[in-house]
């Protein structure tokens, strides 16, 4: 979404959240609404505008999300979407969406995401909650560790592939990293991938 051009229609508190959500993968967002909230306006780098929705303005724009509380301008707004080939979301409107938005957690590289296709957001938000503790930033380490080692076999010319990644991974690697032991969690994936490379 680096520097994408992406319209919210709505500026209400879910109009809020979404903003937020698309200036965290960078994008540039601007906000149409009848009403835009204070906390729209207090986020940095948006642009908004105070009117009504006006038909066809979507085509200038790379995504768009609803966020209103008026069906008709969702609608509005997701055929207008169809007619210009803009993928266009609708906050809780699931018949009037191209897409929809699962609940994620970030760590780093790492994108965990939930989804019920729609059917039922809460309990994605539920389970984005319930899980968010267990992606600590040692992820991140994990990967990096994991990566570093990817990338050393493939220098040395031999193939990654048939190698028993899955064995370091459950070798208690992910662990090690959370008690420091960064040394041991290394020799575990090592150990494992050596083994598995006859």
């Amino acid at each position: 979404m680096r520097d994408k051009a992406c319209l919210v229609v709505g500026g209400g508190r879910v109009a809020a959240q979404k903003v937020a959500g698309l200036l965290d993968a960078e994008a540039r967002v601007h906000v149409v609404a009848t009403v835009v909230g204070d906390a729209i306006r207090a986020l940095p780098g948006v642009t908004w505008e105070q009117r009504p929705y006006r038909a066809g303005e979507v085509a200038d724009y790379w995504l768009v999300i609803t966020a209103t509380d008026d069906p008709t301008v969702n609608r509005a707004v997701h055929d207008d979407g169809e007619a210009h080939r803009v993928w266009v979301n609708s906050a809780d409107d699931p018949g009037n969406c191209a897409f929809t938005l699962p609940s994620r957690i970030r760590q780093g590289p790492l994108l965990v995401t939930f989804s019920t296709g729609g059917r039922s957001p809460a309990l994605s938000t539920w389970l984005r909650r319930r899980f968010s503790a267990e992606f600590g930033p040692e992820y991140v380490t994990l990967i990096e560790l994991l990566a570093a080692e990817r990338d050393a076999i493939r220098r040395s010319g031999r193939s990654t592939e048939g190698l028993d990644w899955q064995r370091a991974l459950d070798s208690g690697m992910l662990e090690q990293i959370r008690e420091g032991n960064l040394a041991e969690a290394k020799e575990r994936l090592r150990s494992c991938l050596s083994s598995s490379s006859g």
